[in-house]
């Protein structure tokens, strides 16, 4: 009889597998964004399928600290799905870096959207077998390098104290070896440290500085298209098995009609977030031929550093061959 009544308590205490429940997703994104809007279009997709008792809460603006925060969180259960830059996909598994951090090795999205759909399937598996579903494929603009200082040349920026995101210690170390001065500091920080000069240059997508009003502190932009920003929105495997059918297949038709959301809304974010700081006053400034060859021979110096440190060497030449086939291609 107790050993019955035990197992009562236990099966009363236990959710049912696929009852409606609440999911917690976090982003850095700011509140309002392009980004926050997909998830809230996602979470009332979920809401209708699960049922009335459902509910999808959305933590932005780095409410639940960085990215590798929301990776541990949602290791623990403490979050159910995070929307993450590279910066924190490879706090799950590194082979996803090759679709951001090869500097100016992509020269154009549609570079990108090939090579990335070249290494999907892998790169998928490879997250899963880590515990987590992707749901979301997206982009954040192009990295631009905001400085206090009208600075063109490669030479010039290693006078420059230069962001980097904390816990990137990869990253610091090829920086330094090429000559510069990163400063890691979480992404939060950037503004106090322009006012304070612990920083002057920062390398980020026009749509951060604008939001972060970096361009009040960094006047001038040099347009170099150094890496895109990718990214994706990935859930616990737990979780996602946890749902109901129907709530799984209405997340990822939600999550579908989002990628084609962000994917069209990638070129037209980085052109209004740019006219908008012009308008606020700062100064654009593009590269001329001879200048983009010297950032390019930057670039390249640094692919050996790269390649097998912060990303996978066989991942880099898989990269590499892919985007050799698309150029041969003549697309």
């Amino acid at each position: 009889m107790l050993r019955f009544v035990v197992l009562l308590l236990t099966l009363a205490a236990t959710p049912a597998l696929g009852q409606s429940t609440t999911l917690k997703v976090a982003t850095i994104a700011p509140k309002g964004s392009i980004y926050h809007r997909v998830l809230q279009e996602m979470g009332e997709a979920y809401r209708g399928a699960a049922g009335p008792q459902a509910r999808f809460t959305i933590y932005t603006d780095s409410i639940q600290g960085t990215e590798a925060d929301t990776v541990r969180r949602m290791r623990i259960g403490q979050l159910d799905a995070s929307m993450l830059t590279v910066v924190g996909l490879v706090e799950i598994d590194p082979a996803v870096a090759a679709l951001q951090y090869m500097p100016m090795m992509f020269r154009s999205w549609e570079e990108l959207d090939y090579v990335r759909e070249k290494l999907r399937p892998e790169l998928e598996a490879r997250l899963a077998a880590k515990g987590f579903v992707v749901l979301i494929w997206g982009e954040g603009g192009w990295v631009q390098f905001f400085a206090k200082e009208p600075i063109l040349h490669p030479e010039e920026f290693k006078r420059s104290k230069i962001f980097v995101w904390s816990g990137d210690a990869v990253q610091a170390s090829v920086m330094k070896s090429l000559g510069y001065h990163p400063v890691p500091i979480p992404i939060a920080d950037i503004l106090p440290a322009l006012e304070t000069r612990m920083i002057d240059a920062v390398p980020v997508a026009p749509l951060w500085a604008l939001v972060g009003q970096f361009d009040r502190h960094t006047r001038y932009m040099l347009r170099i298209n150094w890496v895109p920003i990718v990214g994706a929105t990935v859930m616990r495997k737990q979780s996602f098995e946890a749902l109901k059918p129907e709530a799984r297949e209405a997340l990822l038709a939600a999550a579908r009609k989002a990628t084609v959301q962000l994917r069209a809304h990638r070129v037209p974010q980085d052109e209004e977030s740019i006219r908008a700081m012009e308008k606020r006053g700062l100064t654009v400034r593009t590269l001329t031929p001879e200048l983009e060859q010297a950032w390019r021979a930057v670039a390249e110096r640094s692919y050996p550093l790269v390649r097998g440190t912060m990303v996978p060497a066989e991942t880099f030449d898989q990269v590499r061959a892919a985007l050799a086939e698309y150029r041969k291609a003549g697309r």
